[in-house]
């Protein structure tokens, strides 16, 4: 290989692992809101809240969302029925470990403080009269999070 060809390479490589570069500081997120016998209610009124701010959306779109280190909380509202709740959960993304191997950390400290170097689960589905709890970690391509805690927001 030729110099010139291994310094395409490395800066390949500190590109990809840099989250600011590879990611905005919004990320796109599906809500859909399901009633107690499991059909979809589109377009009631929810809120998604976090240390950068909150934003409203109606339920069976998508929405941008501020990245962030904390969790998103939600909170979806439709007339006649039990709130629903939920919290998705924060998770690093790859370009915060790229930034620590290839970076030297600088480039990590940095997303961490924008919140580029995070990722909120893509798609959830939120049950009125319920609480739920979303990681990304349980992410498949094109199906919805399936939430990891249910519980019953009637019963706190």
């Amino acid at each position: 290989m030729t110099t010139r060809t291994l310094a395409a390479c490395a800066a390949v490589l500190f590109a990809t692992g840099c989250a600011s570069i590879v990611n905005d500081t919004n990320q796109a997120m599906k809500i859909e809101t399901l009633g107690a016998d499991g059909k979809a209610v589109a377009g009631a009124d929810c809120t998604l809240s976090n240390d950068y701010g909150s934003t409203t959306m109606r339920s069976g779109s998508t929405t941008q969302v501020r990245r962030s280190s904390k969790d998103l909380d939600i909170s979806c509202k439709d007339p006649g029925k039990p709130e629903a709740v939920a919290r998705a959960i924060s998770r690093a993304n790859a370009g915060l470990a790229g930034n620590i191997i290839f970076g030297g950390g600088i480039g990590a400290i940095i997303d961490h403080n924008k919140g580029t170097a995070y990722t909120y689960p893509t798609w959830v589905q939120l049950e009125f009269g319920k609480t739920l709890v979303f990681d990304r970690q349980h992410e498949k391509e094109g199906m919805p999070v399936i939430s990891a805690s249910p519980t019953n927001s009637a019963a706190r």
